[in-house]
Order: C-alpha cells, then structure tokens, then sequence
C-alpha cells in the first residue's frame, strides 16, 4: 500500500533524509488512556497556577515557586533553598521510579507520560483537525500551493505557536502570584526574565512538538539509546505475535478464499492481513511487525490498529499485544526478579526517609558563629566576653517570637543588646548579635561548651538548642580556685 510507504526504512548509512510522518487517527482502549492522562495533564498544568490557598507568607497561590523569597510553595509544604537535600532525594526516587517501570513495562513513561508525548498528541490532534485525515494530509502535502493550502498549513502553524505561547505563558505563572504576573505580561511591566522564558518555551515547544516530533525521541532523546541495557527477556514490551501472524507462508491480504481464518490456517498464511494500519498510526512510523525497535515509544496504538481490524476481519484479539519475550515464547513473565525488588527496596526506603524528613523537620534553621576577631575582649569590670552570631530563618508559615537563653555556662550573663526577644515574620529571618560575659572567678577552662537555648513563645514545645564554645585567656584560670586545684 502506498501509504504505509511513510515508514522509516531501514538504512546502514548514518544519515538519511527524514521521511514525513502522517499518523492516522485510531479509537481503542489505550487511544482513551492516552486520551486521559492527556486531559488531565494539561487540566493540572494549565490551573493549578490559578488555584489559589491562603497562606500568611507570601502570595497566595497553591502552586509558587518564589525566586525572590527562595522558597518554593506547594500548598501546606514551603521548601527553601537550604532544603536541596530533600529535592536530592526526590529526584534520586524518581530516577529509580523511571528504571524500575522501564524493567517492567518497558518504555511505557514515554509513551503516556513524557512532555514530548503528551504536547506531540496535541499538535497532531490539531493537524488532524485542520488538514483531515491521514489521506488528505498526504495529499496536501504532495498538492501545489494554493489558497486552501496556504490557509490550511498556516492554520495548523498558528494554531501551534498559539498552543505553544500558552504551554510558556502557563509555565511562567508558577513563578509569581499568577493574576497580578499575567496582567504585568500583557501590560509589558513584566520582568525581563518573564518574556524571556515565555519566548524560550515557545520557540522549543513549537519546534519540538509541531516540528521535530518523532525525531527528539528517536535522536534526541538519551532514554532511547540507553533503555535496551534496562531490558530483559521478562520486560513487558508492544509486541507482535510473528508465529500467529506469519503462519507458515506469510502475511495474506483478505480475499475471497482467504477471509475465512479456518482457510487461512489451511493454506498456511497467518492471521495478519497486511492492512498496514498498525503502521500508519505509528507516531513514530515504525512497523512492529519487524520487532522490537529502539524507536517505539510503547504508545500501543498499534494494538488499537490491530485489535479493530481483528474485530472487522472476525479473528481474536491480540495480533499485537502487550507481552514479554518469556510470554511469546510459551513461557511465564516474572515481575518479581531480583532487579525489580531491589529498586523496589530502595525506593521504598527513599520513600520513608523523604516523608520521615519532611515531616520531622525544624521549622527553624539556625547556625551560630562565633566571631574570632578578637576572640575575647577584656571588660572594664573585668568580665570575659565573647561575640556569637546567631542567624535564625523561620521556615514556618506563621510569624515567631523567639526567647534566647544560655545553659551550661555557671555565672555568665548573656546580651542581646536593646532586645530582650526576637520577632521573625513568616518565611522570614533574622541575626542576632549576642554577646556573652563571665567574670573571672567563673572560668575554670580556656575552652568551655555550653549551649545556646532558643525557644518559641507561641509554642512551648518548640525548642532548639545549638552548642558552642567560651574561650578565655590561659592567664585567668590559674586565678580561679577551680583551676588552681
């Protein structure tokens, strides 16, 4: 047939010129699941920015990622710059997430959940919806330039760039408070940054997804290239039946001799008709039928393709299916291998500690240094001092009122200057220049640890406690009846 021509051939040469593809439209099982997840992904992506929550702190917005307060809100949970280690580990879980499903169900991320897929489906939905059908794209594209088309082709470019303006535009608002931004966009009082990023996204995401299409997965894409080393004989892959399909003779059109499956069988041909369909709704114009190839993205519209013509034709199901090579080969596909329950293992224990941390976490962070130049000061009244400071960021998304104490210090005195407490705002931080004085008697070593108590008054639970050092001169001990003994 002439139109599965579109597929790309086999070639041992290293460059090739690109052969257009022009998927056809197919309905199916899986055709709705992609369907869905491509509904909800652009219905999470498109509002969530404008979703709005209450928060004390900052914008009130459910989703916002604020470069200038260097946190990141995502409703209830606020992540700071200093929390890296917890983006650390999420994306440790979501590495091992990703190989642990690509070892059980194969390339199936890219499939149903890549951006690349997800924002491809969209643009050739719109061409599909502006040019028709598979056919009269082809014919379209072989056609003159004529009115209809300039119209039709420009149609489906705008439609793009305007899908792809908005997937930018949509992107920026999680990084302000999303209603004041877009009115800052349209009026031109957006930062630089802004219309930088909004541009950006367009342009990549016109190119990527209306543009290159099958080409970033297949070239562009590392997943493609290192995803074979994650396989293995109990991967469940899209896979064509070649034993069931090819019979003894091959592949056979239907005739009027050969409609019958009981014939077919008879004469030794298979139950693949060589309609072709499973190519041409390929996104990225393989035929599975010659097996597993690298640019299968496990999409199963092919198995869409196949089951509708073998429901048409009369035969079972299943011609092209989800299946592992220990399944087509008679056997049993075992999940539950060593590979998989170590990832499994490992992520769980991710998991814990992610969720451990993140709820046991302090909502204060505080680091104390103390100032060694000079290391002490000799007061007129004879006192010992030392200087600290003590920097207290209040992670929590209500304001403080913090109290600071010493303990493990006998006779020292701490200063706080004109403060005898400190207020922090919500998201908010502090320093504190803390000064603290020991009379001579007291000192019984050059160096001394106590430790600083910081406690919250809006919650008598809330305590934190940071240890430290009193330095003093070697020449003061000796006075001391401690030290003389």
């Amino acid at each position: 047939m002439s139109e599965v021509a579109t597929s790309q051939p086999e070639s041992s040469s290293a460059q090739q010129q690109r052969i257009p593809i022009y998927p056809r439209s197919v309905k199916g099982f899986y055709r709705r699941i992609k369907s869905s997840i491509v509904i909800l992904a652009y219905s999470v992506y498109f509002l969530l920015p404008w979703l709005r929550w209450d928060r004390e702190n900052g914008p009130s917005q459910a989703v916002i990622f604020d470069i200038n307060a260097r946190r990141f809100d995502i409703f209830d949970l606020t992540i700071y710059a200093q929390d890296i280690f917890w983006l650390a580990l999420f994306l440790a879980f979501a590495a091992l997430f990703l190989f642990f499903i690509t070892g059980i169900a194969g390339r199936v991320f890219c499939g149903y959940f890549c951006f690349q897929t997800l924002w491809t489906d969209v643009f050739m939905h719109i061409e599909h919806w502006v040019q028709g059908e598979r056919p009269a794209r082809i014919r379209l594209a072989k056609s003159k330039w004529t009115a209809e088309k300039i119209f039709k082709i420009g149609l489906t470019h705008f439609l793009w760039l305007l899908v792809a303006f908005l997937t930018g535009l949509a992107f920026t608002l999680y990084w302000g408070n999303a209603p004041d931004l877009i009115v800052d966009i349209f009026t031109f009082n957006a930062p630089l940054a802004a219309g930088v990023t909004i541009l950006f996204l367009t342009l990549t995401t016109y190119v990527m997804a209306g543009i290159a299409r099958e080409q970033v997965c297949t070239y562009m894409c590392p997943y493609a290239r290192f995803q074979s080393a994650m396989f293995d004989s109990d991967t469940i892959i899209v896979a064509y039946d070649s034993v069931r399909g090819e019979g003894k003779k091959g592949r056979h059109k239907p005739s009027k001799e050969l409609i019958k499956r009981e014939n077919r069988q008879q004469q030794g041909y298979g139950d693949c008709v060589d309609c072709g369909y499973c190519v041409q709704v390929c996104p990225t114009g393989i035929d599975i039928r010659n097996g597993l190839q690298y640019q299968c993205i496990t999409c199963a519209l092919c198995i869409d393709a196949c089951d509708t013509i073998m429901d048409s034709v009369g035969y079972p199901k299943g011609l092209i299916r989800y299946s592992s090579e220990n399944e087509a080969q008679g056997g049993k596909t075992n999940i539950f291998k060593p590979r998989t329950i170590v990832y499994g293992l490992v992520m769980v224990v991710i998991a814990v500690l992610f969720f451990w941390g993140l709820t046991t976490r302090s909502v204060v962070d505080i680091s104390v240094r103390q100032v060694r130049q000079p290391l002490f000061v000799m007061l007129s009244n004879g006192d010992i001092q030392n200087r600290y400071d003590i920097k207290i960021n209040n992670k929590a998304a209500k304001p403080m009122t913090l109290v600071v104490s010493l303990r493990g210090l006998q006779g020292a005195k701490l200063d706080l200057g004109r403060f005898d407490k400190v207020h922090i705002a919500a998201g908010g931080s502090s320093t504190l220049h803390v000064n603290v004085r020991m009379p001579t008697k007291e000192i019984t070593r050059e160096n001394q640890d106590f430790e600083f108590i910081i406690s919250n008054l809006n919650k008598k639970d809330n305590l934190w406690i940071h240890e430290s050092n009193f330095f003093a001169p070697k020449k003061y001990i000796k006075q001391s009846p401690q030290g003389a003994q």
